[in-house]
């Protein structure tokens, strides 16, 4: 293990694997804000009407 710290710089690697995934867990977020199910801040959207030719019965 202490060949691999030889090998990389520990604060640059480290650093870069926080800004990584952070970036990764913003970009999750988003994903997950930008669908209807799964978005926390403005809840679902209501559900659209029904068209008129689907309501009506047939015979």
């Amino acid at each position: 293990m202490w060949r691999i710290w030889q090998t990389f710089e520990p604060r640059r690697t480290l650093t870069a694997l926080a800004i990584f995934l952070f970036t990764l867990a913003i970009l999750i977020h988003f994903i997950l804000l930008s669908t209807d199910r799964f978005n926390w801040l403005d809840g679902p959207a209501p559900k659209a009407a029904m068209p008129a030719a689907a309501a009506t019965a047939a015979p």
